[in-house]
């Protein structure tokens, strides 16, 4: 029997449930010589921003113990060198395209939003609400309701693609700020993104990163992660999730799942073993066939 790794969150239908996450991948055509892309679940772009950024200065990567700080900076092309440059040559892969949208205004949400939207070959909207909203002295979207409802329903307004919230971890209870996107119209939760760290180097007497804080990503995060993925499975049953922080193995994604996530995404360990995504859907076919399940829909949320 050969295990059936298709998945569907609602209206976006994936080969196997295995992504590689915003950020961690370039806009994809980075691993092209490193792995087959067309075997992946999807592709997440980096973030895309309305105009260029350059990002933060270096240093902006620090390894920590199980894990890694990053504070890039959103460094990216703009959305229209990636609509002329890139998506076409991503189009080829006959791989799911998920576009990662970033933004500090409503405003600048909305425009990516809306050329992305115009443009063939994008399946998604992946929004990162982990953005500091300008309008509130530096706030981030994804920390209040209020502030998750707005950048979401703005839009979804926007949008006919389906539309995926990135929550941030960075809040005491994130279910409310789940609730909030989902009745502001987004179609799939993805859960979660980094939490802010700092490191210090003991013998210079300095921050290790130039921006002083950055995001804390990799194994150090996992139980964190599927912690906030647990909650909101059980406050909103029906809502497509997808998994990401700390997956390095079959087993990791696998947890994910049984915990209730449709889908997982790779992230840091991209940077460790570029082929892992890969090796987490021939693991997850395996483990299904060893135990006798005929599809990933059959071991979702069993542990609850």
């Amino acid at each position: 029997m050969t295990p059936d790794l298709r998945v569907n969150l609602g209206r976006l239908q994936l080969r196997n449930p295995v992504m590689v996450a915003a950020g961690t991948f370039g806009y994809g055509l980075e691993y092209r010589d490193l792995i087959d892309l067309a075997q992946l679940g999807a592709i997440v772009t980096k973030s895309l921003t309305l105009t260029p950024r350059m990002g933060n200065p270096p240093p902006r990567v620090v390894e920590t113990p199980a894990g890694m700080l990053n504070a890039i900076g959103l460094q990216n092309d703009g959305v229209e060198a990636f609509l002329r440059e890139t998506l076409s040559r991503l189009r080829e892969l006959g791989t799911p395209v998920i576009a990662s949208v970033a933004g500090e205004t409503l405003e600048e949400y909305v425009g990516v939003a809306v050329q992305l939207s115009r443009a063939e070959g994008v399946a998604a909207i992946e929004l990162n609400l982990s953005c500091p909203n300008q309008a509130r002295g530096g706030l981030e979207f994804g920390t209040d309701p209020d502030l998750t409802m707005q950048a979401v329903a703005a839009v979804r307004r926007a949008t006919h693609l389906p539309l995926i919230a990135k929550l941030s971890p960075q809040v005491s209870d994130i279910v409310p700020i789940a609730c909030a996107a989902v009745q502001a119209g987004a179609d799939i939760l993805c859960l979660t993104n980094t939490i802010l760290g700092v490191a210090v180097d003991a013998h210079t007497r300095q921050f290790r990163l130039a921006s002083k804080s950055g995001g804390l990503s990799g194994p150090a995060i996992k139980p964190i992660a599927q912690y906030h993925l647990w909650r909101v499975r059980q406050a909103l049953p029906e809502t497509p999730l997808i998994g990401v922080g700390g997956i390095s193995s079959a087993d990791d994604a696998i947890e994910f799942i049984l915990l209730g996530a449709h889908a997982v995404q790779i992230g840091t360990a991209n940077y460790v073993q570029p082929t892992l995504a890969l090796e987490v859907g021939q693991g997850i076919e395996a483990y299904l066939r060893a135990n006798g399940f005929d599809s990933v829909d059959a071991i979702r949320g069993v542990v609850y």
